[in-house]
């Protein structure tokens, strides 16, 4: 059987979207049915919209989602149909070389579902990271449906299934930033400002945050900036110096995903420094720097991976979280829409208006 349902679709690069009616098949082997409940607006389904990822068009946006299983295929065990699930992209697959490791957060052959949804007419569809969830129902493999308390409400709780969980994890993990630590978080949108909750979960003393935007600096000083820099009034890296005794800071997060805001955090560090980069670039960007300054200033550069997060360990605990009231997700929800609004959210999002709209289905 299969199930015939309303989802955004984006038909060709650059183009606006459109509302389909798409084929969603039931579960088979390994996967799960999710009727989705809401569902994130994030910077990854515009560039997806944009052809700025792959271009294999068409493609079902949205995988910022929580939803219940509405049913499970063969072989699908500690999921079950009525559960709360928040939707993850990255479901390790127990046999690569970094699952074999020990490593799954670094997962290289993450499973989604074999099947394929379709246009009505049987067009496949490209679903985005795998998910697809500006649908009413989409197909996923079960091991991207983290289960978590039935107690958190839906459109704060799928944003931890990407950009926040990228931001937190960014600052926890990859950054492993330290009580006592400085920090900077370059570009305070969703992403750097929950690098900015992650850095002050962990204790650090100093928390930085630089943007262009007045709005998003506003933004960054709620969720726990302790200082804010405006990188359109003259040069971060001197003024972070300045915050931090002339030194720069211990970890620097880089969350535009641009060459110079990346150059920028390399040099606001101190020596020794981590520079972590979770922005995501346009596969055409390159970065050029000064080896000797690579080999001086010692420290590490690390790229963030979904904040390297193992989602079945995270996703709960980071709902068990908000639900204790130690991270604000509801301040990350700007607006509830509609998924004929979607089109509109992405122009909100690149005139910076919004943190996230969450689509609510």
């Amino acid at each position: 059987m299969s199930h015939e349902v309303r989802a955004v679709v984006a038909g060709a690069e650059g183009a606006a979207v459109s509302i389909e009616n798409i084929i969603v098949p039931d579960p088979g082997p390994g996967e799960a049915l999710i009727r989705v409940q809401a569902c994130g607006v994030c910077h990854t389904d515009l560039h997806y919209r944009q052809g700025a990822i792959t271009d294999d068009f068409p493609f079902l946006l949205g995988h910022e989602a929580a939803g219940i299983v509405e049913a499970t295929g063969e072989g699908v065990t500690g999921l079950d149909p009525g559960d709360f699930v928040v939707l993850a992209w990255r479901a390790p697959c127990g046999a690569c070389r970094a699952c074999r490791r020990g490593r799954p957060w670094y997962c290289f052959g993450s499973l989604n579902a074999a099947q394929r949804m379709t246009l009505a007419d049987g067009t496949a569809l490209s679903p985005a990271l795998g998910i697809g969830a500006f649908s009413e129902l989409t197909l996923v493999a079960a091991g991207q449906a983290i289960p978590v308390s039935r107690e958190a409400k839906p459109e704060p709780a799928g944003l931890i299934g990407c950009g926040i969980m990228a931001g937190l994890g960014a600052a926890l993990y990859t950054g492993e930033v330290k009580r006592g630590d400085t920090v900077a978080v370059f570009g305070c949108g969703g992403v750097g400002d929950a690098a900015i909750q992650g850095a002050k979960l962990a204790g650090a003393r100093r928390i930085i945050g630089v943007d262009v935007n007045p709005r998003k600096l506003k933004w960054a000083e709620e969720f726990g900036a302790t200082d804010v820099v405006d990188a359109s009034e003259g040069d971060p890296v001197e003024a972070i110096r300045a915050l931090t005794g002339g030194f720069g800071v211990d970890v620097a997060i880089e969350a535009v995903g641009h060459p110079e805001v990346m150059k920028q955090a390399f040099f606001a560090r101190d020596l020794a420094g981590t520079l972590v980069q979770v922005g995501v670039p346009d596969p055409t960007m390159t970065v050029e720097l000064p080896m000797t300054e690579f080999f001086g200033r010692g420290g590490a550069l690390k790229p963030s991976w979904y904040g390297d997060c193992l989602p079945s360990r995270d996703f709960p605990m980071m709902i068990d979280m908000y639900l204790s009231g130690d991270l604000d997700l509801d301040r990350f929800v700007s607006e509830t829409i509609s998924l004929d609004e979607v089109e509109d959210a992405f122009h909100k999002m690149e005139s910076g208006d919004v943190l996230r709209s969450v689509v609510v289905i």
